[in-house]
Parts: structure tokens; C-alpha cells; sequence
């Protein structure tokens, strides 16, 4: 098996090519958790960016919004656990402001 783990752009241009294989945003979704397994965007990026690609947009760029949910570094995450290890995903994820998935990761 490759060691190959796809970036978020590899992802979308994935994504572009099934959506041009008039596959629908559930093929894909099962067609990328089959190519790239935990890698594999969830299935609401999938259907997100195929509506986007049904509106005639297909730039494949994101532009960060303010409500975007911030980047952490796993050193703020080892201090917080470090403080109390027996602390919830999600209360971790709420004191970092990420989502419970950035703290599994």
C-alpha cells in the first residue's frame, strides 16, 4: 500500500474529476474512503464542493472565512493534557476552539 496521504487540494481536484464522471458526491465519497481510507474528506466536503461545481464554480481555492475553525499545534494540545489527561475530546476541542475530528487527529 502507498504511503501517498493526499492534501486538501489533491482532494478537491478528486473531486472535480469524479463530479466530470457524473458521479454523484455519495460515489465519491465512497470512491476517495476507498482510494485514501482515514484521508478521505467526509461526506458533507464532498457534497459542499459538488454544489459548487453545479454552480458553474470550479476554483478549487479556498478563501479562509472569519468563522473558520483555527489550526492548532499539537504542543497546545499536549499542554492542556499534560494539565488534566483525563479531559474529554470534547472539552478539548472547545478550549482550542477546533472541532472534536482535529482533536482525534
Amino acid at each position: 500500500m502507498s504511503s501517498f496521504i493526499p492534501n486538501k487540494l489533491h482532494l478537491r481536484h478528486s473531486l472535480l474529476f469524479l463530479f466530470h464522471q457524473k458521479k454523484k458526491a455519495a460515489e465519491a465519497y465512497w470512491l476517495l474512503v476507498e482510494t485514501y481510507g482515514e484521508h478521505a474528506p467526509v461526506i458533507r466536503t464532498c457534497e459542499t464542493w459538488f454544489h459548487q461545481f453545479k454552480s458553474r464554480d470550479f476554483d478549487l481555492t479556498v478563501n479562509e472565512h472569519p468563522g473558520a475553525a483555527k489550526k492548532f499545534e499539537n504542543e497546545e494540545l499536549q499542554v492542556l493534557l499534560d494539565e488534566d489527561p483525563t479531559q474529554s475530546q470534547q472539552k478539548l476541542a472547545q478550549t482550542l476552539n477546533v472541532t472534536r475530528g482535529a482533536i482525534c487527529q
